[in-house]
């Protein structure tokens, strides 16, 4: 009986250890440090795109979930000629940055949190 006891807690124990530790989606957001607004186009691995449109100069947007996997980033700013993308894996339980730099050329910057 004594045995049976210490069994039960034990799996109680390992139950409420295992349902804590549960792994979340990334999350990715836009800052714009240029002086023009921008559209932001997100596609994923698994197909899906994600549009954040009229992203604001010095805006910076909430975050948004995405799948784990490769992102393909895609920034096209108002009265700008060049298309500045960049690729990154988007790991679980991390959250994203993708930063619009300002400058004569438009480059993007990802920062992991």
């Amino acid at each position: 009986m004594k045995n049976l006891i210490v069994v039960l807690l034990s799996l109680t124990f390992l139950f409420s250890i295992v349902s804590c530790s549960e792994d979340t989606n990334p999350n990715i957001r836009i800052r714009n440090e240029r002086g023009d607004k921008a559209n932001v186009q997100l596609k994923t691995t698994g197909g899906n795109t994600i549009n954040i449109n009229d992203v604001m100069a010095q805006q910076t947007t909430e975050y948004r979930t995405v799948a784990e996997g490769n992102v393909v980033v895609t920034a096209v700013i108002q009265n700008m000629p060049i298309t500045p993308s960049a690729t990154f894996f988007a790991a679980m339980n991390t959250r994203y940055t993708i930063v619009i730099l300002s400058g004569v050329t438009p480059t993007l910057r990802i920062e992991e949190e």
